[in-house]
């Protein structure tokens, strides 16, 4: 055993100059093979049920776990008039709520006892219901999410304290400025009167009845209007007779899912102050965007990496964070809309007197773009993000599912089924001069949009040594924001 381990020893002491030989001394000069990697093909987990639903079933016998979550045509946008707030309270209850056959309180009981989850929600453009939980336990899964897809309890003492919560979390709606940001941000985005921008008030959570809750669900919650994603230890043909049952013989008819409107307006140019005692200046530099199936998509996508997407790598980051110290973070965004245009904003946080300094820093990399070739290696770095992040987006057998059911959802998968086969393509395919046409195309001074929110007298002062005229920013002119009344968000006085 003795000579083996010498012998051993010897080996390794003849090998480390090769070893050492093959190390390099700067992590830079590292090199990988090149990555091999072909995302699955949805059609083959698709199945359009009888009992109405399309799903996406993907087996999995690693673990003894099922996750089983259904996308349901809805939103906020089907919200009456005077009744903002419900969309998000029926999602939230339907889960919370109890059952015809069980209170809150026992059906949380007995999902914590099968150490299961079970979630709802309705956001702006969908709502999704949810059960995660051990394969032995899947018919009594099955029958609880059954349930509360079907005769929701709406426990009143569940919605007193909805209610409640939502009005304490109202108060405190002028506390942060970072809910000032948000909340004005969607107005000047997408103008007063479209869906996004209707908030819930004191009024509209006082108003919503039992009533209204139960003709919510009754109207979206059917299964037309559902998308299933189904993973996790089964036999696909049992799972498939499973959900038909699931879904079969539902007990009210239910509406047809309406259109996402559109109806959106973006404001006019101009730096837009809401007024606020903080020592810090919240900014969102704002222009019109694009959809997801614009042509230019890709091209936009890496040159916002490249502006202010792709953090420490990025130029707005670079400039006004590290260059300049002028904020912990800065950054931009430049997402495509599925079902309208989303925003470009490039934003930060900075000191109330450097406010102003920043802004014009940030215009500037935002001109600079457009007017010059952003260099080689920003544009492989970018390229890159992209292409070596992309088996993210099917890491799990849970993610495979729930990713072609979003694109099923959203109609991508019909009108574009090839997208994901030819993402990583279309993204090499950017080229400088495609980065700058779309930055010249897109970044448009003319348009910009400038929200700030901080403390305006020592914003406008400026920065002594950086002296920058609020005119200059944009083409539009300055306009005092008010904050609102948190109860009723009427402009305040």
């Amino acid at each position: 055993m003795k000579n083996k381990t010498i012998i051993v020893g010897l080996l390794l002491v003849l090998a480390l100059p090769g070893l050492a030989a093959k190390i390099p001394d700067r992590p830079e000069k590292l090199t990988f093979p090149k990555l091999t990697y072909e995302p699955p093909n949805g059609a083959e987990y698709r199945v359009s049920l009888k009992s109405g639903p399309v799903a996406f079933v993907v087996p999995n016998r690693e673990l003894p776990l099922v996750n089983i979550s259904i996308l349901v045509r809805t939103g906020k946008y089907n919200e009456p008039k005077g009744k903002e707030g419900l969309a998000a309270m029926t999602g939230y209850l339907l889960s919370k709520g109890g059952t015809r056959s069980r209170s809150a309180e026992e059906l949380e009981e007995r999902l914590a006892f099968l150490a299961a989850g079970l979630s709802s929600s309705v956001g702006d453009t969908s709502g999704s219901v949810g059960v995660n939980l051990l394969s032995k336990d899947l018919d009594e899964g099955l029958t609880m999410l059954r349930e509360v897809l079907t005769a929701p309890r709406f426990q009143k003492d569940r919605i007193d304290l909805y209610k409640t919560q939502q009005l304490q979390a109202m108060k405190q709606r002028n506390d942060d400025s970072r809910n000032i940001e948000r909340r004005e941000l969607i107005r000047l985005a997408y103008g007063d009167h479209f869906f996004r921008s209707q908030v819930t008030t004191k009024s509209s959570i006082e108003s919503i009845t039992e009533a209204d809750l139960r003709g919510f669900h009754q109207a979206w919650f059917h299964p037309r209007n559902f998308v299933v994603a189904v993973s996790g230890d089964f036999d696909r043909k049992t799972m498939l007779a499973k959900l038909e049952a699931l879904f079969a013989k539902w007990p009210h008819q239910g509406q047809v899912a309406k259109p996402v409107p559109t109806n959106k307006q973006f404001a006019k140019p101009g730096v837009y102050l809401v007024d606020k005692e903080v020592n810090q200046g919240r900014v969102d530099i704002m222009l019109p965007g694009i959809l997801r199936d614009n042509p230019d998509y890709y091209a936009v996508q890496v040159m916002n990496d490249i502006l202010g997407g792709g953090g420490f790598t990025s130029r707005i980051t670079n400039r006004v964070r590290s260059d300049e110290g002028l904020a912990y973070s800065a950054y931009s965004y430049f997402p495509g809309g599925t079902y309208f245009p989303r925003t470009f904003v490039a934003g930060y946080q900075s000191k109330s007197r450097t406010v102003l300094y920043a802004a014009q820093i940030v215009l500037e990399e935002m001109r600079k773009i457009t007017q010059d070739q952003v260099t080689d290696k920003e544009i492989e770095t970018a390229k890159a993000s992209y292409i070596q992040t992309f088996p993210q987006a099917f890491e799990t057998k849970t993610a495979v599912a729930g990713t072609f059911a979003s694109e099923e959802f959203t109609g991508r998968l019909a009108k574009n089924p090839a997208y994901y086969k030819n993402f990583r393509a279309k993204i090499a395919a950017v080229t400088k001069d495609d980065i700058q046409r779309v930055a010249a195309k897109y970044l448009t001074p003319d348009k910009v949009a400038i929200l700030v929110v901080g403390n305006k007298e020592e914003i406008l002062k400026g920065h002594p040594d950086h002296p920058v005229n609020v005119k200059s920013l944009t083409s539009g002119s300055l306009k005092d924001v008010p904050l609102r009344d948190p109860y009723t968000l009427e402009p305040l006085k």
